[in-house]
């Protein structure tokens, strides 16, 4: 059955109706038809909509999120999401995994100016703790296994940093990386929270990964080939390695 447009006394629309509800307000005075193709019918009173509710602030919004950083392209959409959902940010560098020493204060120096360009306070973790690293690493150095003992390496140390100054969350750039297992980050950051007090943040941000190139590309920043560690290295250079790896006794 065809459906006839209806609107209020002061024009608004509102839901169709059909033709013969709209007879019956007609014949009862409640409406008037509107010239038109196809016919309409306008109410004699104005109807009243109630405002649909504000939406609900982020839980992010007014809190203070400690957000470790793996690296300056990684930084670049996340600090700029985060900041969007009304955190505020401060970064965390903490990453013994990056191997060796030359790439790590590569990635370091260019977070430090990538973080003054856009006026984000860092925490820097003093030192270089790549043997402590390594000694964790021996005996699990299947990609996988290794990669969960040091998300939770980094994440551990956010958490403990993050509930020192009694900030409300942490969590980490490795969200936005398709190469990163995000379920295990987030299991591993949600464990931490329930140990250490403050919240693990977790989202998926990899639909900014494309835009996160952009923005390394834009503001000039060292991009690197490999995850960090001396082992995602050799793998990356050489394709077979984890094949060999695996059939070793």
């Amino acid at each position: 059955m065809a459906q006839v447009r209806v609107c209020d006394a002061e024009g608004r629309p509102l839901s169709p109706c059909s033709q013969e509800k709209a007879e019956r307000l007609v014949a009862r005075g409640q409406a008037e038809w509107v010239a038109g193709d196809p016919p309409a019918i306008r109410l004699v009173r104005a109807v009243a909509r109630p405002e649909p509710p504000a939406p609900a602030p982020h839980p992010l919004q007014g809190k203070h999120v400690l957000l470790h950083i793996c690296c300056a392209p990684c930084a670049t959409y996340t600090v700029q999401h985060l900041r969007g959902l009304g955190a505020q940010v401060t970064g965390y560098w903490y990453n013994p995994n990056i191997h060796p020493y030359g790439e790590h204060e590569l990635r370091r120096e260019a977070l430090a100016g990538y973080a003054a360009e856009i006026g984000l306070d860092v925490l820097w973790e003093p030192g270089y703790e790549m043997p402590v690293f390594l000694r964790m690493m021996a005996g699990h150095e299947q990609q996988g296994e290794r990669c969960a003992l040091c998300y939770r390496m980094r994440l551990e140390r956010a958490a403990q940093v993050a509930a020192r100054r009694g900030l409300d969350a942490f969590t980490t750039t490795l969200l936005i990386s398709p190469y990163q297992d995000i379920e295990a980050i987030r299991s591993i950051g949600e464990a931490l929270a329930a140990t250490y007090g403050p919240a693990f943040y977790y989202e998926n941000l990899r639909r900014g990964f494309a835009e996160h190139h952009r923005l390394a590309h834009a503001h000039g920043l060292y991009r690197q080939h490999y995850c960090g560690c001396l082992y995602s290295e050799w793998e990356a250079r050489d394709p077979g390695a984890t094949t060999r790896q695996r059939a070793r006794p």
